[in-house]
């Protein structure tokens, strides 16, 4: 896996489907509002960027809207048909 340092922050490309992901696009795009998040899930609507932040149950930021286990509800519902999409893992750093 590819890592990334985006705000001061390690990832990990776990999923990039429809190669879509653009590292400039992302660092342009997101902010600090998504540090506390351990995934972040990148699609592409009308050809334009959206932002989304998972947790893992662990996480004090953790709520049902944002459980990482729905990813594949909110894709197939709140996302276009088949749209592309890229998912980001932070590194968790010792």
């Amino acid at each position: 896996m590819k890592k990334y340092i985006i705000n001061n922050m390690e990832y990990e490309l776990i999923e990039d489907n429809g190669d879509c992901f653009n590292e400039i696009e992302v660092k342009d795009k997101i902010t600090d509002y998504f540090d506390e998040f351990d995934y972040i899930l990148g699609d592409y609507a009308y050809n334009k960027l959206r932002l989304k932040g998972f947790c893992e149950r662990n996480n004090t930021r953790y709520n049902k809207i944002n459980d990482y286990k729905t990813k594949d509800e909110y894709l197939k519902k709140i996302c276009a048909y088949k749209c592309r999409y890229f998912v980001l893992k932070k590194s968790k750093r010792s």
